[in-house]
């Protein structure tokens, strides 16, 4: 599991990322400003870095221009609501290896994060990927294997035909196994998609899922009901 280190000295938005890369399989630290992201550096030596640039204390220039000094290669993508060219010039030229300017979309921090982490351990490893990006991008439950980055999902070999929202849904259990996610964290996790989506439609969305699975196995009663309370995926035994 990538151990990702956020630093942002915005705590709603820190709780909002924590929970985005925690769902996409990531293992997650915070820090709210630069002095306090070095010593999370030094105590987790994490996999990939996001950090703000406009921070207390120790802002994410100075973050970033004190790793590398020390000669820590871990891949930094900076955050910053600046977006004039002479700031992302000035990350890049001081280690960073991503920008990105607020506001953002969650899924392209995402997608631009296990990039870097795919650069990283292609640098470090050859051609081999490191066992902690592939359980980023592809997670097994039994027979269903979820692969975030093709979005693809098979089912005791079967590709299943999803649309977008089904596909998060799924992956969303998978990542979860045996824990209730209730209509409203569904809604969240489906609502990065373009569709719009109300709470009740959550149900017919599983019960759609439900059914192209049972196509594959008849037998396939892994999605539960928790009544009051959501739905799970039932782990493995």
């Amino acid at each position: 599991m990538p151990r990702i280190l956020l630093v942002d000295d915005d705590e709603a938005l820190l709780e909002v990322l924590t929970m985005a890369f925690a769902d996409a399989g990531h293992s997650v630290t915070t820090a709210v400003d630069g002095l306090s992201g070095l010593d999370a550096v030094a105590r987790d030596a994490p996999d990939a870095i996001v950090s703000d640039v406009n921070m207390p204390r120790l802002d994410g220039f100075a973050l970033c221009r004190r790793l590398r000094a020390q000669g820590d290669p871990v891949p930094i993508l900076l955050l910053t609501s600046r977006d004039n060219e002479i700031d992302e010039a000035l990350g890049l030229e001081l280690g960073a290896d991503d920008y990105i300017a607020k506001p953002f979309s969650t899924r392209i921090l995402l997608a631009r994060v296990t990039a870097l982490l795919r650069r990283d351990a292609l640098r470090r490893g050859g051609l081999v990927e490191s066992r902690a990006l592939r359980d980023a991008v592809q997670v097994r439950v039994g027979e269903l294997i979820i692969d975030a980055e093709r979005i693809e999902a098979h089912f005791k070999g079967t590709l299943l035909s999803l649309t977008l929202t089904e596909f998060r849904m799924l992956e969303a259990f998978a990542r979860k196994p045996g824990i209730v996610l209730s209509r409203d964290r569904l809604l969240e996790i489906v609502r990065g998609d373009d569709s719009v989506v109300v709470e009740r439609i959550i149900d017919t969305y599983v019960r759609r899922l439900r059914r192209k699975l049972e196509a594959i196995d008849p037998g396939f009663d892994a999605i539960e009901t928790v009544v009051g309370a959501g739905y799970r995926l039932r782990a493995p035994r």
